[in-house]
């Protein structure tokens, strides 16, 4: 583990090679130079400095430019009056520098830098070279690819490089801290983390189904070595598409989260309330956000209920009919174009809009537990602790009640509960009836 104290000696001598360089700019533009000496725009040295910033520059092979805009976008984050300082030192008279660029936060005082400070810090008055530092801000930049940073759009008729100089938060802890956090649950990232304590070994499934979820498990392993190195790449599209369908609680959501488990992925489930939007434009946005978040890491994308998002596209009537067809449209290309893998979840194959069917690699039937099936659960459920009637035959009661997985975990910790408030560990006939009349109030179905 990199110490403390050698990120912080790294993000000292990357803020006094920015120094250094915004402090020459600023010297050319108003030709002075302290000793008279010709200024001289600095060199970085790694010195063997070994850290995440310094790791990551080696890795992808930065020149001086494109370090120092990342020095640049990462300085407020590390030294809130950094440019302050700087800028303050150099120019005397009070007043606006535009040429600098830069703007002031809602909440932050101290100078963001824009596009324009970094076309100033690295191109000065030059056009040709101003034009072409705009280029490391391209889509097709490592930092725009790789969502590492971006410029912030600009209110609409301003030039696009006033926008400001974002740095994407994890990236910021990365460098900073040496750690990676993950993104939290907001209305800017509507996906919460999935995990679970469970094995492949506690999920109970047909042998087709599991033979499909095998083959996507492969995928997630080998997916990259098929497109990488067996030269795949110009023939298939990026990423792995499939659909998982059948009755609710039927282990969807609980397959999901062991692919991730045992693939060292992180599965994310995407909250589809607060993505769609009545508003016009708002749910592409809010996908946009998602999406660019998720971008290169690696992430699986689980979107349960799709139906809500993913559903058929219906016929033109009016304005919003025309607008909702354009989310799906909009949804498909997003999809389409992620690097990983992308899950749908829904209770019913035929909600599922068409063009989406027909670019699924996979697409796995999840059906209700047979009884032989249904005995496997409920044997697995049951905590070691407890122990059952003499007049609960779990056979019997797995082959006259059809309930899901999901149905029987419920009825399992109904029990369990009845058990400890009455003080003892027996699970008795009375409260297993009891709880699966429950389970079969809550789908409309009578217990006989």
């Amino acid at each position: 583990m990199i110490q403390e104290s050698t990120i912080i000696h790294s993000l000292d001598e990357i803020l006094r090679f920015l120094s250094e360089a915004l402090a020459f700019r600023l010297k050319s533009f108003f030709g002075e130079a302290a000793d008279g000496a010709p200024v001289v725009f600095p060199r970085f040295s790694f010195n063997g400095i070994s850290t995440p910033f310094t790791s990551f520059c080696r890795e992808h092979q930065l020149n001086d430019e494109e370090l120092l805009i990342l020095a640049m976008a990462l300085a407020p984050h590390i030294q809130p009056d950094f440019f302050d300082q700087v800028i303050q030192l150099h120019i005397k008279k009070a007043g606006d520098f535009p040429q600098i660029g830069g703007v002031r936060g809602k909440q932050f005082r101290g100078f963001l830098p824009t596009g324009e400070t970094a076309v100033f810090l690295l191109a000065g008055e030059d056009m040709d070279q101003r034009f072409r530092v705009q280029q490391y801000f391209s889509p097709d930049h490592l930092f725009q690819k790789k969502r590492i940073l971006w410029l912030e759009e600009p209110p609409p008729g301003e030039p696009a490089m006033s926008g400001k100089v974002i740095l994407s938060p994890e990236y910021v802890d990365w460098f900073a801290l040496g750690k990676l956090t993950r993104p939290a649950f907001s209305l800017s990232f509507p996906a919460q983390l999935l995990d679970t304590q469970m094995e492949w070994e506690d999920l109970v499934l047909n042998d087709q189904t599991l033979q499909q979820i095998q083959e996507l498990e492969t995928w997630i392993k080998h997916g990259e070595a098929l497109l990488q190195d067996w030269g795949m790449r110009k023939r298939l599209k990026p990423g792995y598409r499939a659909l998982f369908h059948g009755p609710p609680g039927t282990g969807k959501t609980l397959t999901a989260s062991l692919l991730g488990k045992y693939t060292g992925k992180d599965v994310y489930r995407v909250d589809l309330s607060m993505v769609v939007s009545k508003y016009i434009g708002e749910t592409e946005k809010n996908l946009s956000n998602l999406f660019a978040k998720a971008e290169n890491k690696d992430w699986i994308l689980f979107f349960d209920e799709a139906d809500a998002l993913f559903g058929k596209r219906t016929d033109v009537k009016d304005a919003h009919d025309r607008y909702a067809n354009q989310e799906v449209s909009y949804l498909l290309q997003r999809v389409e174009g992620y690097n990983g893998l992308v899950i749908l979840a829904s209770n019913f194959k035929s909600n599922i809009d068409d063009a989406f069917m027909r670019r699924f690699q996979s697409i796995i039937y999840f059906p209700m537990p047979k009884p032989s099936e249904r005995l496997r659960i409920w044997q697995q459920s049951f905590p070691e602790q407890v122990t059952l009637g003499p007049d609960i035959d779990l056979s019997a009661i797995s082959r006259k009640y059809e309930l899901s997985g999901a149905g029987i975990i419920n009825v399992v910790q109904f029990c369990c509960l009845e058990a400890l408030k009455r003080g003892g560990q027996s699970i008795l006939m009375e409260d297993l009836l009891a709880g699966i009349r429950k389970e079969f109030m809550k789908e409309g179905r009578v217990l006989h």
